[in-house]
Parts: C-alpha cells; sequence; structure tokens
C-alpha cells in the first residue's frame, strides 16, 4: 500500500528533527547524579538522536531546585557540545525563578530555551500568555525561545494557534512551539501560521504517524530516549511513502506506550532505559520507581510484542 505523498512540507527522513526529552539520572537517595550524561549523550547521538529537551516533564524539572536546574544545564551543554542541540526548560512556578534560569541559559550559550505555561494560576487570554512567555523571553534576549504547549499539566486551555499571533507580536526571540497535545487540527494551524518561520514541534510520541502525515519536521518526545532507531524507520516509510511498513512500525511503537502507560508512564519508561544499559537511576515523589517484580513484568510485557527485541536488532 502506497501512502499519499503530496506532503510538500515533509523533510527526508534524514533531515527530521528526534529530539529526546531525556530522564534526570539519580541515585538511590534521590540526588542528581551529574556524572552520569556525558554517557547518555553517547547513547543518545548512537541511536539517531539530533537534540535534547532538558528538564521538561520528562527530566522532572519542576521537581528540582533551582541549583540542580542550573547544573544540569550546565553539564548538558558541556556533554554535547555541538553533537546535540541542547533546549533548556526554563519554566517554573514563580516567574522570577523562570527568568533567572533563563539568564543562566543564555550565559551558557544553549541554542535554545522553552518555558511551558503557567502551571498554577490560569492564563486567560492568548495576551495575558504571551505576555508571561515575553517575560521569561526578555531574560534571555538573544537566546531562541519556545513555547512549551503541555494543556495537561498547565493552566493554559486556550489553543496554541490562538496564542501564536500574540507570540509573534511580544516575543522578539519566539522560535516555535513545543507542541505536546491531542489537538491536531490546532497542531495544523500552528504549522500554517509559522509557515516555515518558526518551529513546531510535536510533543505526542503516540501520534507521530499522524503528525507526520500533516507534514511534520520535528519532534520531542520522552521514548525517544531509547525508541528512536524505530521511529527513524516509522518516518523513513512514511517518507518513502510505503503505508504498510509504516503502519507496521506505528503499531509496535504505539502498542510499546500502551504497555509502558500501565505499568506508570514515566517511571516505566525510564525502567526501559536500563533495559537498554542505560540505567536512570530512582525518581522523585510523587512519581514511584518500579518494583523489581513489576520491572519484570514490564520487561516481559514489551518481550512480548517483540518491542525490546525490535530496539537490540536496529540499535
Amino acid at each position: 500500500m502506497k501512502m499519499d505523498r503530496g506532503m510538500n512540507s515533509l523533510p527526508s527522513a534524514q533531515s527530521f528533527q528526534l529530539i529526546a526529552a531525556p530522564f534526570t539520572p539519580m541515585n538511590d537517595d534521590g540526588s542528581v547524579r551529574f556524572s552520569q550524561i556525558a554517557s547518555t549523550v553517547d547513547f543518545l547521538r548512537s541511536i539517531g538522536v539530533n537534540g535534547v529537551f532538558i528538564a521538561g516533564t520528562t527530566g522532572e524539572g519542576m521537581s528540582l531546585t533551582l541549583a540542580e536546574r542550573k547544573k544540569l544545564a550546565e553539564v548538558w551543554q558541556e556533554a554535547a557540545g555541538d553533537s546535540l542541540k541542547v533546549i533548556v526548560h526554563v519554566g517554573h512556578t514563580c516567574l522570577e525563578d523562570a527568568r533567572e534560569l533563563a539568564r543562566h541559559a543564555e550565559a551558557l550559550g544553549v541554542p535554545g530555551i522553552a518555558a511551558i505555561g503557567p502551571c498554577f494560576f490560569p492564563a486567560s487570554s492568548p495576551e495575558i500568555l504571551a505576555e508571561y512567555c515575553r517575560e521569561i523571553a526578555a531574560a534571555a534576549p538573544r537566546t531562541a525561545f519556545y513555547y512549551y504547549h503541555m494543556p495537561s499539566m498547565a493552566r493554559v486551555q486556550l489553543r496554541a494557534s490562538e496564542a501564536f499571533p500574540e507570540l509573534v507580536k511580544r516575543v522578539p526571540t519566539f522560535a516555535g512551539i513545543k507542541f505536546t497535545h491531542e489537538d491536531l487540527d490546532d497542531y495544523r494551524r500552528c504549522r500554517e501560521l509559522a509557515a516555515g518561520r518558526q518551529e513546531i514541534f510535536f510533543g505526542r510520541d503516540e501520534l507521530l504517524f499522524e503528525a507526520l502525515q500533516m507534514g511534520a519536521t520535528s519532534a520531542v518526545g520522552s521514548t525517544y530516549n531509547f525508541a528512536a532507531p524505530l521511529y527513524r524507520q516509522l518516518i523513513h516509510a512514511v517518507v518513502e511513502g510505503d503505508g504498510a511498513t509504516a503502519e507496521k512500525w506505528r503499531d509496535l511503537t504505539v502498542e510499546g506506550i500502551r504497555r509502558m502507560v500501565k505499568f506508570g508512564a514515566l517511571p516505566a519508561m525510564q525502567t526501559v532505559m536500563s533495559f537498554m544499559g542505560q540505567p536512570m537511576g530512582t525518581v522523585r515523589l510523587p512519581l514511584q520507581a518500579l518494583t523489581p517484580e513489576r520491572e519484570q513484568q514490564l520487561r516481559e510485557s514489551l518481550e512480548e510484542i517483540g518491542y525490546l527485541d525490535a530496539l537490540a536488532r536496529l540499535r
């Protein structure tokens, strides 16, 4: 079965930006294991990742102290060098702390910063949301700024496309959106508004197939930390118009995520990293790490559908 190839904006499989949202490695006592980041950089490069979006949801950024987040940015930027694009999430419940993280990130020379919308008091209008982003971006006036749109974690019920014109008008460094939502019509509208001038990173791993059909050129996600080779196969099949192969990889990646979610989503995904020889350690409350028994059950569940075997073959 051939797919419709009338997607003029679809990039080559090689040029597609696949950006991992890394887990933050932790010791048994919950302290951050900064020493592991250099080896994580090497691992991510080896499996086809182009960049990292650090200290976001997957990296438990909101559970880290300001000092930890600053050091995390320092270590990632030093370890990645020019080999991976580093985008530092600087969003915070305190606006001034977000600005401090933005200033710090710019001093490091990172390629970009991002901030999720307000997470306590809501942003009630496009103008207020854009002004909130402007305040953060202004603290790093020479660094690309990305709005992190994730209504499931923020008090933002606006569509991203509603805020887009205000972000363009008010934020001089506005470079795009990390779009983590299921509203594909809103994603499409954001891409239309961007018209190639801003990047719209797609942020729902399980819907990447659909986003690719809409012309996605980049994505940020949790499962790219270990499953980038599977998604590269998916991207290649879509670009080549091979619908049957694309659907095979879509079905495997989506079913893998479904099974991980049953075991606790983020902690389960972090556990899969250990299956790949990259143990990330524990997580911080209110998250809970999997017990050894649950880890084994997760392994068996993923083995049942050939997920781990596919990862091993494609590495």
